[in-house]
């Protein structure tokens, strides 16, 4: 899905309690990119702080302290938006800064529902902070970290600086388990260079897939015997995760592939699947090689929210194979391998 010049660039920071994002923002606020940023800061609670910790600076700031964001999304961060629309001209992009207790899923939804806010945004990259020091107590207890994770574009496996070797080894192939797909950064206090979180089109599948044809052949460790990490192995057109070094994890990735997919029977299966299982799906990305056309068609949904639209042509030396990725809870591969085993031509 080609990102029209016109369109608002959306970046998401997401991570959980204390993990670095208030840090990252004020690097954003005051970092030499010549950028205009709107920013959004989501609180918990009646009283807001998170406001009060952001440098000043000369950018537009609006705090929404409702209540976590994912449950006043349909209200409050619309409302937000759509005022922020009202001023063309004063801001180049936005930046929101989600509660540390936040589901993503419902901020990415947000930019894909309403006329308004689909026509005049696009979501650029979830960005995700992750906290080395408490990530083993934090991915076992809280639901809400693997989530930030597996929806993840990009992941900053921050205050590297203080674990050993070994466990930051371990909490780098623990998120690589839940998430095969992220770019994956070594931060301390937050600090990176801002072109690798902003203006990143991570979320635009169509340009990932432009700057890296083999990203949807995930990362495969498979005949590496020496691999630690939990990636989903490709085999075949299925994969299996393998557990995470740190906990048993709910969250796991498939990684499907076939040969020339039929549209009319693609398009019911997905849609019946998302209805059906959208809970558990947190992410789905793919390429799909669709009887009778020439295109490539790039596919990508959140929960229950499916969008698709034909890339650039075929190769002629490319072969017309579909790739299908699933990010979720409880994700039932032998069940989606036939399933995507029944669509083809």
């Amino acid at each position: 899905m080609q990102v029209a010049p016109a369109k608002i660039p959306v970046t998401v920071l997401t991570g959980y309690l204390g993990a670095g994002k208030t840090t990252l923002l004020n690097r954003i606020l005051t970092g030499n990119h010549g950028k205009r940023y709107a920013v959004i800061v989501n609180e918990f609670g009646e009283i807001g702080i998170d406001n009060d910790l952001i440098v000043e600076s000369d950018e537009e700031i609006y705090e929404m302290n409702n209540g976590c964001v994912c449950c006043t999304v349909r209200g409050d961060l619309i409302g937000v938006l759509e005022r922020l629309l009202r001023q063309p001209g004063r801001f180049d992009a936005i930046v929101l800064e989600t509660t540390g207790l936040a589901d993503p899923a419902p901020v990415a939804q947000t930019f894909f529902m309403g006329e308004e806010i689909r026509a005049a945004t696009a979501l650029d990259a979830i960005v995700t902070v992750v906290d080395a020091r408490h990530f083993p107590t934090q991915i076992r207890e809280c639901p809400e970290a693997e989530d930030q994770i597996a929806f993840a574009d990009v992941v900053l496996v921050n205050k590297a600086d203080l674990v050993s070797a070994a466990e930051y080894i371990a909490v780098e192939s623990a998120v690589r388990a839940i998430n095969p797909y992220a770019e994956l950064h070594r931060t301390e206090r937050s600090a990176i260079a801002l072109d690798r979180i902003l203006n990143r089109g991570a979320f635009n599948l169509q340009r990932v897939l432009e700057h890296d044809p083999e990203f949807l052949h995930g990362n495969d460790h498979s005949h590496d015997p020496g691999c630690t990490l939990g990636c989903s192995h490709e085999s075949h057109g299925h994969g299996h995760a393998a557990p995470s070094p740190i906990h048993d994890r709910t969250v796991s990735s498939v990684s499907l592939s076939a040969g020339e997919i039929d549209g009319t029977r693609f398009f019911p299966w997905i849609h019946a699947l998302t209805q059906a299982e959208g809970a558990n799906i947190l992410r789905m990305k793919g390429i799909l090689a669709l009887r009778g056309e020439d295109q490539r068609y790039v596919v990508q949904g959140v929960h229950m929210i499916v969008e698709g639209e034909r890339q650039r042509p075929w190769k002629p030396a490319e072969a017309r194979r579909s790739r299908l990725v699933f990010i979720g809870r409880h994700l039932q591969e032998q069940r989606l391998r036939d399933g995507l085993d029944g669509c083809l031509a």
